[in-house]
């Protein structure tokens, strides 16, 4: 059935919750896991931030290596073959890219992550994910069931 899931997070306990999720499914299907955050770019990430000197980008991009790796502990601790990455770029652009490149077979991801003006202004990357993705799209809600403890998993 799903062979590769693809993982996005942005860190958030959606994203958490949804990774929960594909872990589980992943291990029911032994699935291959491949983890991604996606550091959004922009003139944001060019200031220089007090103390360090570090770039708001440095900084963005050490906290979704923090994301990333949290989730492929979890997975090599159910004994699953994963694979974790960092882009830059426009997250429902990058995330779609990365699941062909990848030749996901499922993406499974959380229903929010972002919210107030950000996402209002931005849209949903989920939304956009799930408009214009090609494999199928798990939007797992906040405290869901999980997938293989609420419903067979059909192996056709």
């Amino acid at each position: 059935m799903y062979d590769r899931i693809l993982v996005p997070t942005d860190g958030s306990e959606f994203a958490d919750d949804a990774a929960d999720t594909a872990l589980e499914l992943a291990t029911e299907l032994d699935a291959a896991v491949h983890v991604v955050c996606v550091v959004e770019s922009g003139p944001l990430g060019t200031i220089s931030l007090p103390g360090d000197g570090a770039s708001a980008a440095e900084v963005f991009e050490d906290r979704a290596t923090e994301f990333v790796s949290r989730i492929a502990e979890r997975a090599g601790d159910r004994g699953l073959e994963v694979e974790t990455e960092i882009r830059r770029g426009v997250p429902v652009e990058e995330i779609l890219e990365c699941a062909d490149e990848i030749a996901a077979d499922a993406i499974v991801m959380g229903s929010k992550g972002r919210s107030g003006l950000g996402r209002a202004m931005l849209g949903s990357v989920t939304e956009g994910v799930t408009r214009y993705g090609t494999v199928d799209v798990l939007v797992v809600g906040r405290n869901a069931d999980s997938v293989a403890s609420s419903a067979s998993v059909d192996e056709r």
